[in-house]
């Protein structure tokens, strides 16, 4: 703005003097409703006058769910390698590189157990950061180690899915991870342990496809997209016009693919809940 505008208006300080507000002080809802960080974070990162849940990742959900936010990470080491030589408008071995370096993460999931509400917990979450959540032989293998751990401490799993499916830069490789996380979920039922799957927004392709929908009880986050393929490309797959709320979690639920929507804030408790259900309908069996 000009000096002489700037006088008009009756502000007096130097432009050179002016101070920027720092980023990430404030959020705005997709709703158009706008909250200060530090309260969103009070708050489960859900906005307070619309409802709205943010997507966050493994550091808040290992937050809200673990006991004084106290864990021990699993497998926190494992990154990923570029068998294929993959390159398309990036060589993937690049783009591993700089999500590491943008996120700090080592991939798209960490794995940590720790106590919740007392008892203890083997949490595999997902962070959608880190190149979309998208799974590759990491995810599955340190998916894969928590079941394993779980097996061998006789502790119940909660996966946290977010994820845009698939990890395309792994080609078959990634597609094989479908198969091996499932096998490993069903020696955890067979073993009776408690596994709890979370959706949330987003969950899409081959996690939806293999363990995000073999929980012993099946939750997400109100207004969380769940689904396979998009909705374009049901659309245009069955020739018919898709309902409003189509893949939404509330109409999942609506048509017996969820078992129930939890609110960020009664998150721990519930899970909790359902864990105990299950290990005693176990013990009735």
């Amino acid at each position: 703005m000009a000096w002489f505008k700037r006088k008009e208006k009756g502000i007096q300080t130097a432009t050179e003097n002016k101070k920027d507000v720092p980023k990430g002080l404030w959020y705005k809802s997709p709703t158009g409703k706008i909250i200060d960080a530090e309260e969103l974070a009070k708050n489960f990162y859900v906005s307070p006058e619309d409802d709205y849940h943010v997507r966050i990742g493994s550091n808040e959900y290992f937050s809200i769910l673990f006991d004084d936010n106290k864990y021990k990470e699993l497998d926190k080491n494992l990154t990923s390698k570029d068998p294929l030589n993959f390159e398309d408008t990036k060589k993937y071995v690049d783009r591993l590189k700089d999500a590491e370096s943008k996120t700090g993460l080592k991939d798209a999931v960490r794995t940590a157990v720790g106590k919740s509400m007392g008892k203890d917990l083997v949490v595999a979450a997902m962070d959608f950061k880190f190149i979309g959540g998208s799974m590759g032989s990491v995810v599955g293998e340190k998916i894969a180690r928590a079941a394993d751990y779980s097996l061998k401490h006789n502790v119940p799993l909660v996966i946290i899915s977010k994820s845009g499916g698939a990890r395309m830069m792994e080609a078959a490789l990634s597609l094989m991870q479908l198969a091996k996380t499932s096998a490993k979920l069903a020696q955890l039922a067979e073993a009776k342990i408690p596994y709890i799957s979370l959706c949330t927004d987003p969950t899409t392709g081959g996690t939806t496809a293999s363990f995000a929908m073999l929980g012993d009880i099946n939750i997400s986050e109100p207004g969380a997209l769940i689904g396979f393929a998009g909705p374009r490309v049901v659309r245009d797959t069955t020739g018919q016009e898709l309902p409003e709320d189509f893949q939404t979690a509330e109409f999942l639920k609506e048509h017996g693919f969820l078992d129930f929507i939890s609110h960020r804030k009664e998150l721990k408790k519930n899970i909790n809940l359902y864990i105990d259900l299950i290990l005693n309908q176990a013990i009735r069996n």
